[in-house]
């Protein structure tokens, strides 16, 4: 499961590379304990200045895909041997090659054209790619349909560059996972610190946005998977209200709480990837409650927007479980107040109800979800339900399950379908304590345009052995109720970033968009990562 859930409740890279593409060309121009780090010239670049280039002649696509896979071959595949890229497509050059022609002849489409975003390895592409959920039963699946929000990402004129690796399965798997770690990709790693845990399930999407290996990338969330990579690999990640992006093929766990979201280094890098991928689908009916029309995420963004705004601090069980998090919120925290926000602390909202039952109503929902999804695989599937999945893993074992098991597959498994009594109860609660009794409650109560907590802890060890390190973190509310997610770089504990959520009710992503970008623009905590290839004790103490 993910992150959130599964280790705070334990109770319960092949990589196929353009071969035409070397990084011969790359002199390098530091030396970390032997990893050789190259300069790169796309750099913390963003869609705006890549637009601009591409405008005045700089940069055509082509050259910008042909940078990031040399970026790619340099520090995925060899020198700090990231495993965030688990595929490259191998018709990105003529996609983009297309898309130059297009420009030349009728101008750009929009502020995507172009541009080289990649997406996790659980989104169905219609191509040459894979979309494996970083299981070896999935192994060489090709989709024949891409899914909804990869379409409207084509059809805005974005190269989808390639997929990035991920926590197996999304990982519901074991509750004693690594984040990161599939048996297709292998184990992702921290950009910022090589032994630390770059969080899951959305890992190699947050360490690729990180390391600079993409403009943008799309991760999704049950629970925790686009909000904390993004904070502990220094980014900015939106998990949307449930319904506002289509889950159409995409590998499932939650009816009530699975997204897509984008993730990048800025807020209106991210904001205009939201943008691109938002509209009604009718496979999804979640989407019919979606505004219409569909909001410009990127459009209205103001240094000011932090002035007036009244937040609310929620620190009922999103504070305490890390000193160094709290340190850093209490100072941003400082700044919004500094930056005209009227800051209503503490709110406290109990958390604990959905605690206990946001993991009976995912085992039931996976279950259900994924049968359907395999099951439409029909005979150019390995597996085509969820039993056969467990039966492939117990035969694969030795690559399957060499660090941990499955026994949240074998709990889902057990479960019956979406009719039983105890599903719709559990399931009517959870959504009741997070949403009109939780976060709507308390927003109503002192008149609140958005709440904020730090997002989570700094990244942990990676420890196949043992699992995550998992001590907490505030994404379960908005999850569980499906409600928007913003989290933003609020600073760094011993050089290990630290994120901030705005959260908020449902369809209420523009405004805590706004609000994050003014915090964003006030702080600029946002730094590249620099391939530590571990915390060093002595420079650590006072």
């Amino acid at each position: 499961m993910e992150h959130s859930l599964v280790i705070a409740r334990r109770a319960l890279l092949v990589v196929a590379l353009v071969s035409a593409v070397s990084c011969s060309s790359m002199a390098p121009d530091r030396t970390l304990a032997g990893t050789r780090v190259a300069s790169f010239a796309l750099e913390e670049m963003g869609i705006d200045q890549m637009q601009e280039a591409m405008a005045t002649g700089r940069y055509t696509s082509r050259q910008l895909v042909e940078q990031y896979l040399r970026r790619i071959e340099a520090v995925n595949q060899r020198g700090p041997g990231l495993r965030a890229i688990a595929e490259i497509n191998p018709d990105a050059l003529a996609i983009a090659d297309e898309l130059d022609a297009e420009r030349k002849a009728h101008g750009p489409r929009g502020p995507l054209h172009g541009i080289p975003v990649v997406l996790k390895d659980n989104i169905d592409t219609g191509d040459r790619m894979r979309t494996t959920a970083g299981s070896l039963a999935l192994e060489g699946w090709n989709a024949a349909h891409d899914a909804y929000v990869v379409g409207k990402l084509r059809k805005a004129g974005a190269v989808i560059l390639g997929k990035t690796n991920l926590s197996e399965w999304a990982n519901i798997r074991s509750s004693h996972s690594s984040s990161g770690w599939s048996a297709r990709g292998g184990q992702v790693r921290n950009p910022y610190v090589l032994d630390r845990s770059p969080c899951g399930s959305s890992s190699g999407s947050g360490v690729a946005v990180s390391a600079n290996l993409a403009a943008a990338a799309v991760g999704t969330e049950t629970d925790g998977s686009v909000v904390c990579p993004s904070s502990v690999n220094g980014i900015v990640g939106i998990k949307p209200t449930v319904g506002l992006l289509s889950r159409s093929g995409i590998i499932p766990i939650s009816v009530s709480q699975d997204t897509a979201g984008p993730m990048a280094r800025t807020v209106r890098d991210a904001a205009i990837l939201l943008t691109a991928m938002t509209g009604r689908d009718p496979g999804d009916p979640a989407t019919r409650r979606a505004p219409v029309p569909a909001s410009d995420y990127a459009s209205g963004l103001s240094a000011e927007a932090l002035r007036g705004a009244r937040i609310g601090v929620s620190r009922k069980g999103h504070f305490g479980y890390s000193p160094e998090a709290d340190r850093v919120i209490e100072v941003a925290i400082r700044v919004l107040r500094e930056q005209g926000a009227v800051l209503v602390d503490p709110v406290e909202i109990d958390t604990a109800r959905t605690d206990e039952c946001e993991l009976e109503v995912l085992m039931y929902e996976f279950k259900d979800g994924l049968n359907a999804y395999l099951s439409a695989l029909g005979k150019r599937g390995r597996v085509h339900s969820l039993a056969e999945v467990i039966a492939f893993n117990q035969q694969e074992a030795a690559r399957e399950m060499p660090f941990f098991g499955q026994e949240l597959f074998e709990l889902a498994q057990a479960k019956g379908p979406l009719t039983t009594a105890a599903y719709r109860r559990h399931r009517a609660n959870c959504q009741r304590w997070a949403g009109p009794e939780g976060i709507d409650a308390a927003l109503r109560k002192y008149r609140l345009d958005a709440l904020v907590a730090p997002t989570g802890s700094p990244a942990w060890p990676i420890d196949l052995v043992n699992g995550d390190h998992y001590t907490g973190a505030s994404s379960s509310l908005a999850a569980v109720a499906g409600y928007p997610n913003v989290t933003v770089p609020a600073g760094e504990a011993h050089g290990l970033p630290v994120g901030i959520s705005f959260f908020g009710a449902a369809w209420s992503e523009q405004k805590l968009i706004r609000l994050a970008y003014a915090y964003e623009q006030a702080t600029r905590h946002r730094r590249p990562p620099g391939f530590l290839p571990t915390l060093n004790p002595d420079q650590m103490l006072p």
